[in-house]
């Protein structure tokens, strides 16, 4: 989840430590950071229409908005920035949507299951071709479970931050260093093998 100058969750910290709904926001400048990269140094392209489903307050929506995408940004709680919907559970056509005709950005929640399931309902929603952009740890991809997700759902890219990102629990200021992040991308339908990139 997000908000102004803040940024992502680490599991350095244990069960009893982490905010309760587990937002950690994400620092606007480590968007910006991946978007040069994607954009303006790869080449890539996002879609106009950008969904970020664990939008906290706004942090990755609005660094998309001033560039001028059309972004739809939603989270289970409420905190005063985006639509309050259960991304997981909820039905999208409630909201208007069923197949979502554009990207899913998001530095989704981690504890439980909820990260994978993050990545799985985003692939089912997207188009063909379209991307589900997620921020995690680097460690994410150590994993004998997860392994056999990523058979199931291919990597594209893995977009590693060169330097470490802060975090702010429940975007407050204080947080210390965090371990390092990358930014994960899918493309539905993606068949190949994973390309690492840094930022």
């Amino acid at each position: 989840m997000n908000s102004k100058m803040k940024i992502v969750g680490s599991s350095a910290h244990t069960e009893d430590e982490r905010e309760k709904n587990d937002y950690y926001a994400t620092d606007p400048q480590a968007v910006r950071d991946f978007i040069s990269a994607w954009v303006d140094r790869d080449g890539n392209r996002f879609h106009q229409n950008i969904w970020e489903p664990a939008c906290g307050e706004g942090n990755i929506a609005e660094v998309f908005r001033d560039l001028d995408h059309s972004v739809f940004a939603s989270d289970l709680i409420c905190r005063g920035y985006g639509e309050q919907f259960d991304f997981l559970s909820g039905s999208a056509a409630d909201i208007g949507i069923s197949t979502w005709r554009g990207d899913i950005v998001t530095n989704p929640p981690y504890k439980g299951n909820l990260d994978t399931d993050f990545i799985r309902r985003s692939l089912e929603l997207v188009e063909q071709g379209s991307y589900v952009i997620m921020l995690f740890k680097v460690q994410f991809l150590a994993s004998k479970k997860r392994k056999l997700f990523f058979e199931q759902y291919p990597i594209r890219y893995v977009y590693i931050h060169s330097s470490r990102i802060k975090i702010l629990k429940n975007n407050q200021p204080g947080g210390s260093n965090a371990l390092d992040y990358a930014w994960y991308v899918w493309q539905k339908g993606w068949t190949g093998d994973t390309v690492i990139k840094w930022i």
